[in-house]
């Protein structure tokens, strides 16, 4: 059985790690480079890279601090925000990203997954969704969760799936910084309506989180930020707990 993954994020805003609730509230989580450096120590699988503000602003990734931390870590390294080109990734691999996750600029134009998938290989591409509980159902938000598409989320994922998307980071927006537990509902259904890794992000506050998750949903791995960069679950403490638990996961 193939063995979970737990990922840390660093949401980067004016090269800080912050983390907010549902996608506001930003407030300060320290050195992204400070912690980069912890989770490595602690055993982290990969590691996730999100410039929050890059595509609101309409600028490229952080190169410089992708770079840095790059230099300091030897696990697989995501890096997103701002990328709208063949070019934009292949500066963000340059500096040592291994993977780029792609929003925005997927939604506005589907033949950049197709492009980078071509050009790079699908392990390259991780298609990132903010999705949101609507009215209307699970709809897809991009702009940093500021602007609804109209997106059915399914539709979407089986459509990037098509396009040579590698892997799917879905957050949910409801469950975004809330610690009540991931939305164990559309999680599983985008993993089973696809058959490409699937990472959950939205909602940990605690070890029970990510076991629920990993028993109840046919996800690949569970992403946090703030449980663990204010120590709350520690990463090692959390995979001891989930291989006690019978949950396939690399413990050191």
């Amino acid at each position: 059985m193939l063995k979970k993954r737990i990922i840390p994020c660093l949401d980067i805003k004016d090269g800080r790690t912050v983390k907010g609730i549902n996608f506001v509230g930003i407030r300060d989580a320290g050195d992204p480079i400070e912690l980069a450096r912890r989770y490595i120590q602690e055993g982290a699988d990969e590691l996730v890279f999100l410039d929050i503000t890059a595509t609101i602003e309409k600028r490229k990734t952080l190169i410089a601090l992708v770079e840095q931390i790059a230099q300091e870590i030897n696990i697989p390294f995501t890096v997103g925000g701002g990328i709208n080109s063949l070019e934009d990734v292949s500066v963000l691999v340059k500096a040592g990203a291994d993977k780029v996750s792609v929003n925005s600029a997927a939604v506005r134009n589907p033949d950049l997954i197709s492009e980078i998938a071509q050009e790079f290989g699908s392990q390259c591409l991780v298609l990132a969704i903010d999705t949101k509980l609507t009215e209307k159902g699970w709809q897809v938000f991009v702009s940093g969760g500021r602007k609804a598409t109209g997106l059915d989320t399914i539709e979407w994922v089986n459509k990037a799936e098509q396009l040579g998307a590698g892997e799917i980071l879905l957050t949910s927006m409801n469950n975004d910084g809330t610690k009540a537990g991931f939305a164990l509902e559309i999680s599983e259904a985008v993993a089973k309506a696809i058959n490409i890794p699937v990472i959950a992000s939205g909602g940990a506050g605690s070890q029970e989180d990510f076991k629920i998750l990993f028993e109840q949903t046919q996800v690949s791995a569970g992403l946090a930020a703030s449980i663990f960069h204010y120590g709350e679950v520690p990463i090692p403490t959390l995979k001891q707990f989930l291989k006690n638990q019978n949950i396939p996961v690399r413990c050191r």
